[in-house]
Protein backbone atom coordinates (compact mmCIF):
# COMPACT_ATOMS: atom_id res chain seq x y z
CA UNK A 1 0.00 0.00 0.00
CA UNK A 2 1.13 3.54 -0.72
CA UNK A 3 0.38 6.69 1.25
CA UNK A 4 -2.35 9.16 0.40
CA UNK A 5 0.24 11.76 -0.63
CA UNK A 6 2.00 9.27 -2.91
CA UNK A 7 -1.31 8.24 -4.45
CA UNK A 8 -2.30 11.85 -5.08
CA UNK A 9 1.03 12.57 -6.76
CA UNK A 10 0.58 9.54 -9.01
CA UNK A 11 -2.99 10.58 -9.85
CA UNK A 12 -1.90 14.09 -10.78
CA UNK A 13 0.89 12.64 -12.96
CA UNK A 14 -1.82 10.97 -15.06
CA UNK A 15 -3.35 14.28 -16.22
CA UNK A 16 -2.25 17.51 -17.86
CA UNK A 17 -3.90 20.88 -18.39
CA UNK A 18 -6.41 20.86 -21.24
CA UNK A 19 -6.42 23.39 -24.10
CA UNK A 20 -8.13 26.76 -23.78
CA UNK A 21 -11.11 27.93 -25.77
CA UNK A 22 -12.63 31.33 -26.42
CA UNK A 23 -16.17 31.80 -25.05
CA UNK A 24 -18.61 34.67 -24.84
CA UNK A 25 -18.67 36.38 -21.45
CA UNK A 26 -22.30 35.37 -20.96
CA UNK A 27 -21.27 31.70 -21.08
CA UNK A 28 -18.18 31.97 -18.91
CA UNK A 29 -19.74 31.53 -15.45
CA UNK A 30 -18.00 28.76 -13.53
CA UNK A 31 -15.28 28.35 -16.15
CA UNK A 32 -11.59 28.45 -15.26
CA UNK A 33 -9.65 31.32 -16.80
CA UNK A 34 -5.98 30.22 -16.71
CA UNK A 35 -4.48 33.51 -17.93
CA UNK A 36 -5.11 37.06 -16.70
CA UNK A 37 -7.66 39.24 -18.50
CA UNK A 38 -6.51 42.85 -19.00
CA UNK A 39 -8.74 45.91 -18.72
CA UNK A 40 -9.28 47.78 -21.98
CA UNK A 41 -10.48 51.00 -20.31
CA UNK A 42 -10.45 52.93 -17.06
CA UNK A 43 -13.38 52.63 -14.67
CA UNK A 44 -14.89 55.08 -14.28
CA UNK A 45 -13.60 56.46 -17.59
CA UNK A 46 -14.15 60.00 -16.33
CA UNK A 47 -14.52 61.78 -13.00
CA UNK A 48 -18.14 61.17 -12.02
CA UNK A 49 -20.58 62.32 -9.40
CA UNK A 50 -21.11 59.84 -6.56
CA UNK A 51 -24.38 61.48 -5.46
CA UNK A 52 -27.36 63.45 -6.69
CA UNK A 53 -26.66 67.12 -6.03
CA UNK A 54 -24.81 70.15 -7.43
CA UNK A 55 -21.29 70.34 -8.86
CA UNK A 56 -19.40 73.53 -8.03
CA UNK A 57 -15.98 74.99 -7.37
CA UNK A 58 -14.36 75.36 -3.94
CA UNK A 59 -15.53 74.59 -0.41
CA UNK A 60 -18.37 77.03 0.27
CA UNK A 61 -19.51 78.01 3.73
CA UNK A 62 -23.08 77.91 4.96
CA UNK A 63 -25.17 80.57 3.26
CA UNK A 64 -23.04 80.74 0.11
CA UNK A 65 -25.12 81.03 -3.05
CA UNK A 66 -24.59 79.71 -6.59
CA UNK A 67 -26.42 80.10 -9.87
CA UNK A 68 -27.48 76.85 -11.56
CA UNK A 69 -26.29 76.94 -15.18
CA UNK A 70 -27.21 73.49 -16.46
CA UNK A 71 -27.82 69.83 -15.75
CA UNK A 72 -25.96 66.54 -16.27
CA UNK A 73 -27.23 62.98 -15.92
CA UNK A 74 -25.71 59.53 -16.36
CA UNK A 75 -24.92 59.21 -20.05
CA UNK A 76 -25.56 62.92 -20.61
CA UNK A 77 -22.53 65.11 -19.97
CA UNK A 78 -22.78 68.91 -19.74
CA UNK A 79 -20.62 70.51 -22.41
CA UNK A 80 -19.83 73.78 -20.65
CA UNK A 81 -17.20 74.82 -18.11
CA UNK A 82 -18.08 75.97 -14.61
CA UNK A 83 -16.98 79.35 -13.34
CA UNK A 84 -16.80 80.65 -9.80
CA UNK A 85 -20.28 81.19 -8.37
CA UNK A 86 -21.88 78.69 -10.76
CA UNK A 87 -23.33 75.24 -10.05
CA UNK A 88 -24.43 72.35 -12.21
CA UNK A 89 -27.38 70.16 -11.28
CA UNK A 90 -25.85 66.67 -11.44
CA UNK A 91 -27.02 63.13 -10.88
CA UNK A 92 -25.21 60.00 -9.72
CA UNK A 93 -22.89 58.62 -12.40
CA UNK A 94 -22.87 61.73 -14.54
CA UNK A 95 -19.50 63.09 -15.75
CA UNK A 96 -18.17 65.92 -13.62
CA UNK A 97 -18.06 69.22 -15.53
CA UNK A 98 -14.73 70.84 -16.30
CA UNK A 99 -13.59 72.99 -13.38
CA UNK A 100 -15.77 71.43 -10.69
CA UNK A 101 -14.03 70.34 -7.49
CA UNK A 102 -16.88 68.89 -5.45
CA UNK A 103 -20.52 67.86 -5.42
CA UNK A 104 -22.82 69.20 -2.72
CA UNK A 105 -25.59 66.68 -2.09
CA UNK A 106 -29.10 67.90 -2.81
CA UNK A 107 -30.17 67.53 0.84
CA UNK A 108 -27.58 70.17 1.81
CA UNK A 109 -28.96 72.99 -0.32
CA UNK A 110 -32.13 74.99 -0.73
CA UNK A 111 -33.13 76.06 -4.21
CA UNK A 112 -35.26 78.91 -5.45
CA UNK A 113 -35.52 79.19 -9.21
CA UNK A 114 -31.92 78.94 -10.45
CA UNK A 115 -30.23 79.91 -7.14
CA UNK A 116 -29.02 77.37 -4.56
CA UNK A 117 -28.00 78.22 -1.00
CA UNK A 118 -25.71 76.00 1.10
CA UNK A 119 -27.41 74.87 4.32
CA UNK A 120 -25.67 75.04 7.72
CA UNK A 121 -23.90 71.79 8.60
CA UNK A 122 -23.53 70.72 4.98
CA UNK A 123 -21.50 67.59 4.30
CA UNK A 124 -17.91 68.53 3.34
CA UNK A 125 -17.04 65.36 1.35
CA UNK A 126 -16.27 65.82 -2.34
CA UNK A 127 -18.65 63.07 -3.53
CA UNK A 128 -16.55 62.61 -6.67
CA UNK A 129 -15.43 59.29 -8.13
CA UNK A 130 -12.06 59.99 -9.78
CA UNK A 131 -11.36 58.59 -13.23
CA UNK A 132 -9.80 55.13 -12.89
CA UNK A 133 -10.78 54.85 -9.22
CA UNK A 134 -11.92 51.22 -9.66
CA UNK A 135 -9.32 50.08 -12.21
CA UNK A 136 -7.20 51.44 -15.05
CA UNK A 137 -6.27 50.28 -18.54
CA UNK A 138 -3.78 47.43 -18.15
CA UNK A 139 -5.01 46.27 -14.74
CA UNK A 140 -5.75 42.54 -14.78
CA UNK A 141 -7.97 39.88 -13.26
CA UNK A 142 -7.15 36.22 -12.77
CA UNK A 143 -6.29 33.47 -13.24
CA UNK A 144 -9.35 32.10 -11.44
CA UNK A 145 -12.58 30.21 -11.73
CA UNK A 146 -15.04 32.85 -12.82
CA UNK A 147 -17.76 33.81 -10.34
CA UNK A 148 -20.74 36.07 -11.03
CA UNK A 149 -18.93 39.09 -9.56
CA UNK A 150 -15.94 38.40 -11.82
CA UNK A 151 -18.19 38.53 -14.87
CA UNK A 152 -19.39 41.99 -13.87
CA UNK A 153 -15.79 43.15 -13.51
CA UNK A 154 -14.79 41.69 -16.88
CA UNK A 155 -17.75 43.36 -18.54
CA UNK A 156 -16.71 46.69 -17.00
CA UNK A 157 -13.23 46.11 -18.42
CA UNK A 158 -14.93 45.98 -21.85
CA UNK A 159 -13.97 42.32 -22.35
CA UNK A 160 -16.71 40.56 -24.34
CA UNK A 161 -14.99 37.16 -24.63
CA UNK A 162 -12.56 35.25 -22.40
CA UNK A 163 -10.15 32.36 -22.85
CA UNK A 164 -11.08 29.50 -20.52
CA UNK A 165 -9.88 25.94 -20.18
CA UNK A 166 -11.96 23.34 -21.94
CA UNK A 167 -14.16 21.53 -19.46
CA UNK A 168 -12.81 18.03 -18.68
CA UNK A 169 -15.19 15.26 -19.71
CA UNK A 170 -15.68 12.69 -16.95
CA UNK A 171 -17.31 9.33 -17.68
CA UNK A 172 -18.80 7.60 -14.63
CA UNK A 173 -19.40 3.85 -14.60
CA UNK A 174 -21.00 1.96 -11.71
CA UNK A 175 -20.28 -1.77 -11.72
CA UNK A 176 -22.03 -4.74 -10.13
CA UNK A 177 -24.91 -7.17 -10.66
CA UNK A 178 -26.36 -5.96 -7.37
CA UNK A 179 -27.12 -2.47 -8.68
CA UNK A 180 -30.25 -0.99 -10.21
CA UNK A 181 -31.03 2.64 -10.98
CA UNK A 182 -33.24 4.76 -8.71
CA UNK A 183 -36.88 4.22 -9.60
CA UNK A 184 -36.39 0.66 -10.79
CA UNK A 185 -37.71 -2.32 -8.83
CA UNK A 186 -34.72 -4.02 -7.17
CA UNK A 187 -34.67 -7.77 -6.75
CA UNK A 188 -34.41 -9.34 -3.30
CA UNK A 189 -30.61 -9.35 -3.55
CA UNK A 190 -30.13 -5.93 -5.17
CA UNK A 191 -29.57 -2.36 -4.01
CA UNK A 192 -30.00 1.08 -5.57
CA UNK A 193 -26.98 2.60 -7.33
CA UNK A 194 -26.17 5.78 -5.42
CA UNK A 195 -22.47 6.58 -5.87
CA UNK A 196 -22.76 7.87 -9.41
CA UNK A 197 -25.10 10.71 -8.49
CA UNK A 198 -22.81 12.11 -5.82
CA UNK A 199 -19.80 11.74 -8.10
CA UNK A 200 -21.59 13.48 -10.96
CA UNK A 201 -22.54 16.40 -8.73
CA UNK A 202 -19.02 16.70 -7.30
CA UNK A 203 -17.36 16.64 -10.72
CA UNK A 204 -19.78 19.14 -12.23
CA UNK A 205 -19.34 21.48 -9.27
CA UNK A 206 -15.57 21.27 -9.86
CA UNK A 207 -16.00 22.38 -13.47
CA UNK A 208 -16.28 19.13 -15.44
CA UNK A 209 -18.83 17.85 -17.93
CA UNK A 210 -20.12 14.43 -16.87
CA UNK A 211 -21.36 11.45 -18.86
CA UNK A 212 -23.28 9.02 -16.67
CA UNK A 213 -22.86 5.64 -18.41
CA UNK A 214 -24.97 2.49 -17.95
CA UNK A 215 -24.33 0.15 -15.04
CA UNK A 216 -21.75 -2.48 -16.01
CA UNK A 217 -22.72 -5.96 -14.85
CA UNK A 218 -20.23 -8.48 -13.52
CA UNK A 219 -19.07 -10.01 -16.76
CA UNK A 220 -16.01 -9.17 -18.78
CA UNK A 221 -18.13 -8.61 -21.87
CA UNK A 222 -20.49 -6.19 -20.13
CA UNK A 223 -17.68 -4.18 -18.57
CA UNK A 224 -15.77 -4.08 -21.86
CA UNK A 225 -18.85 -2.73 -23.64
CA UNK A 226 -19.43 0.04 -21.10
CA UNK A 227 -15.76 1.01 -20.97
CA UNK A 228 -15.84 1.43 -24.74
CA UNK A 229 -18.73 3.87 -24.28
CA UNK A 230 -16.31 6.07 -22.30
CA UNK A 231 -14.24 6.77 -25.41
CA UNK A 232 -13.42 10.46 -25.68
CA UNK A 233 -13.53 11.11 -21.92
CA UNK A 234 -10.62 12.79 -20.20
CA UNK A 235 -11.24 10.92 -16.93
CA UNK A 236 -13.01 7.63 -16.35
CA UNK A 237 -14.38 6.98 -12.87
CA UNK A 238 -15.53 3.46 -12.06
CA UNK A 239 -17.11 2.45 -8.76
CA UNK A 240 -16.85 -1.07 -7.42
CA UNK A 241 -15.00 -4.01 -8.87
CA UNK A 242 -11.53 -2.68 -8.06
CA UNK A 243 -10.75 -5.11 -5.25
CA UNK A 244 -9.55 -8.75 -5.49
CA UNK A 245 -12.78 -10.75 -5.31
CA UNK A 246 -13.89 -13.17 -8.03
CA UNK A 247 -16.35 -10.57 -9.35
CA UNK A 248 -13.94 -7.64 -9.19
CA UNK A 249 -13.15 -7.31 -12.88
CA UNK A 250 -12.31 -3.65 -13.44
CA UNK A 251 -8.51 -4.02 -13.37
CA UNK A 252 -8.53 -7.23 -15.40
CA UNK A 253 -10.78 -5.88 -18.13
CA UNK A 254 -9.18 -2.44 -18.26
CA UNK A 255 -5.71 -3.97 -18.55
CA UNK A 256 -6.91 -6.26 -21.34
CA UNK A 257 -7.99 -3.06 -23.13
CA UNK A 258 -4.54 -1.51 -22.66
CA UNK A 259 -4.73 0.25 -19.30
CA UNK A 260 -1.36 1.11 -17.78
CA UNK A 261 -1.86 0.77 -14.03
CA UNK A 262 -0.19 3.39 -11.85
CA UNK A 263 -1.02 1.94 -8.43
CA UNK A 264 -3.51 -0.13 -6.51
CA UNK A 265 -4.33 0.05 -2.78
CA UNK A 266 -3.75 3.02 -0.47
CA UNK A 267 -3.01 3.12 3.24
CA UNK A 268 -6.24 4.96 4.05
CA UNK A 269 -9.71 4.34 5.34
CA UNK A 270 -12.22 4.42 3.93
CA UNK A 271 -10.96 3.73 0.42
CA UNK A 272 -8.12 1.20 0.53
CA UNK A 273 -8.97 -0.56 -2.78
CA UNK A 274 -8.34 2.41 -5.08
CA UNK A 275 -6.81 1.88 -8.52
CA UNK A 276 -5.46 4.43 -10.98
CA UNK A 277 -3.92 4.35 -14.44
CA UNK A 278 -4.37 5.42 -18.04
CA UNK A 279 -6.69 3.81 -20.56
CA UNK A 280 -6.02 5.16 -24.02
CA UNK A 281 -6.21 8.96 -23.90
CA UNK A 282 -8.05 9.00 -20.56
CA UNK A 283 -6.91 8.89 -16.97
CA UNK A 284 -8.78 6.20 -15.07
CA UNK A 285 -9.65 6.04 -11.40
CA UNK A 286 -11.16 2.85 -10.02
CA UNK A 287 -13.04 3.93 -6.89
CA UNK A 288 -14.27 1.56 -4.19
CA UNK A 289 -17.87 0.41 -4.31
CA UNK A 290 -18.85 1.34 -0.78
CA UNK A 291 -20.63 4.69 -1.05
CA UNK A 292 -18.68 6.60 1.59
CA UNK A 293 -15.35 5.21 0.35
CA UNK A 294 -16.19 6.24 -3.19
CA UNK A 295 -17.18 9.78 -2.27
CA UNK A 296 -14.26 10.35 0.11
CA UNK A 297 -11.82 9.15 -2.55
CA UNK A 298 -13.44 11.47 -5.08
CA UNK A 299 -12.76 14.43 -2.78
CA UNK A 300 -9.15 13.36 -2.28
CA UNK A 301 -8.19 12.27 -5.79
CA UNK A 302 -10.79 12.85 -8.53
CA UNK A 303 -11.39 16.53 -7.77
CA UNK A 304 -7.66 17.40 -7.70
CA UNK A 305 -7.30 15.64 -11.08
CA UNK A 306 -10.10 17.79 -12.50
CA UNK A 307 -8.48 20.94 -11.11
CA UNK A 308 -5.16 19.92 -12.70
CA UNK A 309 -6.87 19.40 -16.07
CA UNK A 310 -8.37 22.88 -15.74
CA UNK A 311 -4.86 24.27 -15.36
CA UNK A 312 -5.17 25.44 -11.77
CA UNK A 313 -1.86 26.15 -9.98
CA UNK A 314 -0.28 23.44 -7.84
CA UNK A 315 -1.30 25.04 -4.55
CA UNK A 316 -4.97 24.76 -5.55
CA UNK A 317 -4.87 21.05 -6.40
CA UNK A 318 -4.80 19.15 -3.09
CA UNK A 319 -7.79 19.38 -0.79
CA UNK A 320 -7.43 22.33 1.57
CA UNK A 321 -7.05 20.90 5.08
CA UNK A 322 -8.13 23.24 7.86
CA UNK A 323 -7.49 23.41 11.62
CA UNK A 324 -10.08 22.64 14.28
CA UNK A 325 -10.29 21.74 17.95
CA UNK A 326 -11.38 18.27 19.04
CA UNK A 327 -14.69 18.33 20.88
CA UNK A 328 -14.18 14.82 22.33
CA UNK A 329 -11.50 12.23 22.95
CA UNK A 330 -10.48 9.94 20.09
CA UNK A 331 -8.60 6.64 20.22
CA UNK A 332 -5.19 6.04 18.67
CA UNK A 333 -5.25 5.49 14.92
CA UNK A 334 -3.99 2.38 13.14
CA UNK A 335 -1.74 1.80 10.13
CA UNK A 336 -3.91 3.71 7.65
CA UNK A 337 -4.80 7.40 7.47
CA UNK A 338 -8.41 7.64 8.62
CA UNK A 339 -10.85 10.19 7.22
CA UNK A 340 -13.55 10.17 9.86
CA UNK A 341 -16.98 11.58 9.11
CA UNK A 342 -17.45 14.45 11.54
CA UNK A 343 -19.61 17.39 12.48
CA UNK A 344 -18.39 20.95 13.03
CA UNK A 345 -19.73 23.40 15.59
CA UNK A 346 -18.74 26.97 16.50
CA UNK A 347 -15.80 27.39 18.86
CA UNK A 348 -13.70 30.22 20.25
CA UNK A 349 -11.52 31.02 17.26
CA UNK A 350 -11.30 27.62 15.58
CA UNK A 351 -14.37 25.43 15.07
CA UNK A 352 -14.98 22.36 17.21
CA UNK A 353 -15.03 18.99 15.50
CA UNK A 354 -16.55 15.71 16.69
CA UNK A 355 -16.45 12.45 14.73
CA UNK A 356 -19.59 10.34 14.51
CA UNK A 357 -19.62 7.17 16.58
CA UNK A 358 -20.41 5.03 13.53
CA UNK A 359 -17.80 5.14 10.76
CA UNK A 360 -18.84 2.20 8.56
CA UNK A 361 -18.14 3.03 4.90
CA UNK A 362 -21.64 1.99 3.83
CA UNK A 363 -23.48 4.58 5.96
CA UNK A 364 -24.67 7.28 3.61
CA UNK A 365 -26.95 8.74 6.29
CA UNK A 366 -23.88 9.55 8.38
CA UNK A 367 -22.08 11.08 5.40
CA UNK A 368 -25.13 13.19 4.59
CA UNK A 369 -25.08 14.54 8.16
CA UNK A 370 -21.34 15.22 8.11
CA UNK A 371 -19.81 18.52 7.07
CA UNK A 372 -16.16 17.52 7.50
CA UNK A 373 -13.69 14.66 7.44
CA UNK A 374 -11.53 14.56 10.55
CA UNK A 375 -8.05 13.50 9.39
CA UNK A 376 -6.31 10.97 11.64
CA UNK A 377 -2.76 10.47 10.36
CA UNK A 378 -1.33 6.99 10.06
CA UNK A 379 -0.24 5.75 13.50
CA UNK A 380 -1.48 8.91 15.26
CA UNK A 381 -1.64 8.66 19.05
CA UNK A 382 -4.86 9.00 21.04
CA UNK A 383 -6.04 12.58 21.21
CA UNK A 384 -7.98 14.39 23.89
CA UNK A 385 -10.71 16.98 23.69
CA UNK A 386 -9.22 20.43 23.22
CA UNK A 387 -6.33 19.31 21.01
CA UNK A 388 -5.75 20.89 17.62
CA UNK A 389 -6.41 18.64 14.63
CA UNK A 390 -7.00 19.05 10.88
CA UNK A 391 -10.04 18.33 8.76
CA UNK A 392 -11.18 18.37 5.17
CA UNK A 393 -14.39 20.38 4.60
CA UNK A 394 -17.12 18.56 2.70
CA UNK A 395 -19.01 21.74 1.83
CA UNK A 396 -17.81 25.19 0.84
Amino acid sequence: MISVDEALAKCLALVTALPVEDVALGKAAGRYMPHPATALRDQPPFAASAMDGYALIGDPAAGAQFRVVGEAGAGHAWAGQLAQGEALRIFTGAPLPTGATRVVIQEDVTREADIITIRPGADTASHIRPAGQDFKVGDSLGPRRLRPNDLALLASMNIPRVCVTRRPTVAIIATGDELVMPGEAPGPDQIIASNSFALKALCEAAGATVRLLPIAHDTEAALTTVLRLAEGADLILTTGGASVGDHDLVAKVAESMGMERSFWKIAMRPGKPLMAGRLGSAAMLGLPGNPVSSIVCAHLFALPMIRAMLGMPDDCLPPANRPAILACDVDANGPRTHYMRARLSPGEGLPLIAPFDRQDSSLLSILASADALLIRPLGDAARGAGERVTYLPLHD
